[in-house]
């Protein structure tokens, strides 16, 4: 089968996607990305299955930065593009596009990869695995070069979740679309009703594991500048899990 370096994946938007406004949840959406990466990584010989076989390792989101132009709606279908940037000297960044029905850019995203040793829960180089792509697209979904999120230290408690079950991935420890479920129960309905996310950007720094208990903590003293920052800290080692930058407008 001939190598993509861009991949697509087509969605249709059911009702267990989307959230009281019936638009897709942002938790879906990083669902929707995990799934293409995986399928496209796979079509270029990388996939899960063959990296845990062959190299023992695992794919792990670092970062990630998405900016919504319009969030889609139930019933809509939409299409997902990804491709992969060259391999750096530890991170493997990769863009997305999701575009509606007309073709039309409603959703841009850009993510930096790595991959650990499951045994060791160590990360490896990209050398450690032999990928090579049959081409490579110089366009980026956003123009923006993906960094550490600055901690502030105007932080207030939101509330404290425990790991459980439905919310541990295949690796053993919290999906990353579960951290967005948790970064929108920061806020309550209300405050959803108002006001939208217009750009949300992640940090991963820690893994999280079953039993462990996550304090959720916020700043929104700059909101007037429509920003919030959002963190995650792990109540018994007191290390911090995830960063997450939301930039947000009024309704």
């Amino acid at each position: 089968m001939e190598q993509t370096v861009v991949f697509k994946k087509n969605y249709h938007i059911d009702l267990r996607d989307v959230d009281f406004t019936k638009r897709l949840k942002w938790s879906t959406l990083f669902s929707y990305f995990q799934e293409v990466a995986s399928l496209s990584a796979a079509d270029l010989g990388a996939g899960i299955d063959k990296l845990e076989e062959k190299y023992g390792v695992a794919w792990i989101l670092m970062r990630i930065r998405v900016e919504i132009e319009r969030m889609p709606k139930w019933d809509e279908q939409i299409t997902i593009e990804t491709w992969p940037q060259e391999p750096g000297r530890l991170e493997f960044e990769r863009d997305f596009i999701v575009r509606d029905q007309n073709g039309e850019s409603i959703i841009r995203a850009i993510s930096a990869w790595v991959i650990m040793d499951l045994k060791e829960r160590k990360l490896k180089r990209p050398a450690h695995i032999s990928l090579t792509y049959p081409s490579v697209v110089e366009e980026r979904a956003i123009d923006y070069k993906l960094k550490r999120l600055k901690v502030t230290d105007r932080l207030e408690t939101a509330y404290k979740k425990v790991i459980g079950y439905s919310d541990v991935d295949f690796n053993g420890h919290l999906n990353n679309s579960k951290y967005v479920d948790f970064i929108m129960d920061c806020f309550p309905i209300e405050q959803h009703k108002a006001h939208e996310i217009k750009a949300m950007e992640v940090n991963f720094n820690q893994e999280a594991l079953p039993g462990d208990s996550i304090i959720l903590k916020k700043d929104t003293s700059d909101v007037v500048s429509k920003q919030i920052y959002i963190e995650g800290l792990n109540e018994k080692e007191d290390k911090v899990v995830f960063k997450a930058k939301l930039e947000i407008e009024k309704k």
